[in-house]
């Protein structure tokens, strides 16, 4: 499995390419299932993720460039959280300009102050509870007056 999942930390998440399909936690498991052939388990991020059928397309052709038979299979339950995000893949978020969630926390933590990715200020303000992508949300900085987003925790 952990060849397999190697090969998966090359596909980018499409809607945040800094980051990739296995840190963001959405492949949940990578099974070899007979000679050059696997199965790939992932959950979406949010269940309408216009993404996921770029993400599927993605990891059949790499894995068939990497002499792999994949079939993907979309499993629902448990629901994807952000506490699946790995510390690599926030601190990418980070520097890309996007406030990572926090661990743990829940939906209740949207409206409030969120750090500044750019100045590093708790000076901050929502603006839109949705951002560039229903994953995030708007904020801006009162400090240095920068929009990011913030990717909402769930």
């Amino acid at each position: 499995m952990n060849n397999l999942l190697n090969i998966l930390s090359q596909v980018p998440d499409p809607e945040i390419p800094v980051i990739n399909v296995v840190e963001l936690g959405i492949v949940r498991e990578a099974k070899v299932t007979g000679e050059n052939t696997c199965e790939v388990t992932i959950t979406p991020t949010y269940s309408a993720c216009p993404a996921m059928f770029t993400i599927e397309e993605d990891i059949i052709k790499l894995m068939k460039e990497n002499g792999w038979d994949a079939k993907v299979v979309t499993k629902m339950f448990p629901i994807w959280t952000t506490d699946w995000l790995t510390d690599e893949a926030r601190e990418k978020l980070r520097i890309y300009g996007i406030t990572p969630p926090e661990k743990g926390a829940d939906e209740h933590h949207i409206g409030k102050p969120k750090k500044c990715p750019r100045c590093g200020s708790m000076n901050s303000k929502q603006i839109s509870r949705f951002g560039s992508t229903l994953c995030k949300a708007s904020y801006q900085c009162v400090d240095c007056l920068e929009p990011f987003d913030y990717f909402k925790c769930h």
